[in-house]
């Protein structure tokens, strides 16, 4: 018996540096799975109630078992405890509350038990694994890596990173690209997951990023930070575009990402599937930035609209096509590149577009200032579209145009804050008949307009507007660019909060949102001053 249990240790000593080894995982992490797979065997033989230790000789595969007791008055539990009298036969002056080591002798693993101390070591030895492979892999998030196709499974690509797997997921894979099993594909390292079963590494080799990193490995100067991609946008296996800067004046950041010949270029085109790449010089003025984006077509005019974050871009009419690209390929890569939205106008359009506007508001005038139609014209023609433009620029800038004194720009200032206030006035009658409270009103940055906006949408006393969140308040609208004869499938467009159509910052949202919230503090505070009125009340009582 003796011997088998001899035999036994030295197996799985042997195993022990046979899995260390193997798995590149601590020996000691092996050693301690043999150890707990013993204890449970020990604790069959002996009963499972017992507190029962193994320890394992990681040099000669020593075995030592016992049982931990600890000394009480009175046993409770005969399986972990032990009284005074008998705590005396295991060690000499052992007093109440010790804690006593009882020796148990070494046991042989039968076939039922040596299959559960496998079944534990080889669970141990997994976790140890997964861990490991973990802790390699998660901060390297952004990395390319090179790896071996292992199998194709349901459109879904497993790839043997060496002491890991990777999965290149349907969506991340360039459209079209033909993958073998046992071939060597490099993608990026998109994000690592810790699961029960393992690390789950999700690679890309559509991430605009996975560009970037190829372009960082074939030029130089991208490596040494020199030459910086700004930004970056992906049509996978069709068509990209990359802004790069120049933090040295004397080298061109769009030759040297090309390179002699096209050699850099074309090694990143190769290894993304003849994806075809415009390189443009990033430029911090959006304008300039826009029309390089939009190459090759070209730009006749730009125009920015800061509060709707959105850029109007006018090109010739027989440019139209181009700017847009195919299937609007060229202007949402634009887009994407710009981080803006890109409306697309052709000379023709934006001449009506100018002509509706002017048209629309000279009409404005005419009706809300009381003036003949060439007054309004001059007005428009002067660059003022709204009555608040009128009603509170600088008398002087009013009286400055041409034909106008400073008595006719007084009487069109009046005129304009007389309509203003009527606004005012027949937007509040509608508010309240919508039943917004009066208590909106006081909030800060809230008009009569806005506050009929929110009571269109349901929202009439100060509680329904302080369970409002801030982006439900005033975030923008965002939208897909607008293009003219363009049947690509377009996104729905989001519509932002309640408020967004009035351009309100986050900041501003925020403060009226807490405004509308602050009669919930004084509830409280009221009410805590009444239980300690009612409280100093009885206490006199």
């Amino acid at each position: 018996m003796a011997t088998g249990v001899t035999a036994n240790r030295a197996e799985l000593i042997a195993i022990a540096n046979s899995v260390a080894s193997e798995k590149m995982i601590d020996k000691a992490i092996v050693i301690e799975a043999m150890e707990d797979a013993i204890q449970r065997a020990a604790r069959t033989r002996y009963g499972q109630e017992m507190d029962i230790r193994a320890k394992l000789d990681a040099s000669n595969g020593d075995l030592r078992l016992w049982r931990v007791v600890e000394v009480v008055e009175l046993v409770d539990d005969i399986y972990k405890q032990v009284d005074l009298k008998g705590a005396q036969k295991l060690q000499a002056g052992a007093v109440v509350g010790d804690f006593l080591v009882d020796p148990l002798p070494p046991i042989e693993f039968g076939r039922i038990q040596a299959q559960a101390a496998k079944q534990t070591i080889f669970q141990k030895v997994r976790d140890a694994e997964r861990e490991r492979q973990y802790e390699e892999f998660k901060d390297r998030a952004g990395e390319i890596i090179t790896g071996v196709v292992k199998r194709v499974e349901f459109g879904h690509v497993v790839v043997d990173l060496g002491r890991a797997e990777g999965v290149i997921r349907r969506d991340a894979q360039i459209p079209r690209e033909v993958v073998r099993v046992n071939d060597r594909i490099r993608s990026l390292i998109l994000k690592v997951v810790r699961e029960n079963r393992g690390p789950q590494i999700f690679l890309s080799r559509a991430h605009p990023d996975f560009m970037k990193k190829l372009f960082a490995q074939e030029v130089p100067e991208i490596y040494d930070g020199i030459i910086e991609i700004k930004a970056a946008a992906r049509d996978p296996g069709s068509r990209a575009k990359i802004g790069v800067i120049s933090h040295d004046s004397s080298i061109d950041p769009v030759g040297a990402c090309v390179g002699m010949k096209g050699s850099r270029v074309q090694a990143v085109v190769q290894e993304m599937q003849g994806e075809k790449i415009d390189i443009i010089p990033w430029s911090p003025d959006t304008a300039t930035f826009v029309v390089n984006a939009l190459q090759p077509a070209n730009v006749s005019r730009v125009v920015i609209d800061e509060e709707e974050d959105r850029i109007e871009v006018v090109v010739p009419d027989d440019q139209l096509s181009l700017a847009i690209g195919r299937r609007g390929q060229n202007v949402r890569l634009a887009s994407q590149l710009t981080a803006k939205a890109i409306d697309i106008l052709t000379e023709t359009d934006a001449s009506e577009k100018r002509q509706q506007e002017f048209v629309r508001n000279s009409e404005l005038f005419q009706n809300e200032l009381d003036v003949d139609e060439t007054l309004a014209q001059l007005l428009v023609a002067e660059g003022f579209g709204e009555l608040e433009e009128v009603a509170y620029v600088e008398l002087d800038e009013l009286a400055g145009i041409e034909g106008f004194d400073e008595d006719l720009a007084q009487e069109l200032q009046s005129r304009a804050q007389e309509a203003l206030d009527r606004r005012e006035a027949a937007a509040r009658e509608e508010r309240r008949a919508l039943g917004v409270e009066d208590a909106l009103a006081e909030l800060p940055y809230l008009t009569e307009a806005m506050l009929v906006t929110l009571g269109k949408a349901g929202i009439k006393t100060l509680d329904d507007l302080a369970d409002l969140a801030t982006d439900e308040l005033v975030e923008k609208k965002r939208q897909e660019p607008r293009r003219r004869n363009d049947d690509a499938p377009r996104k729905p467009e989001h519509k932002g909060g309640v408020l967004a159509e009035y351009a309100l910052s986050d900041e501003q949202g925020n403060e009226i949102i807490m405004a509308a919230r602050a009669h919930w503090f004084e509830d409280e505070d009221a009410a805590a001053g009444n239980d300690d009125g009612e409280a100093a009340e009885a206490s006199e009582a």
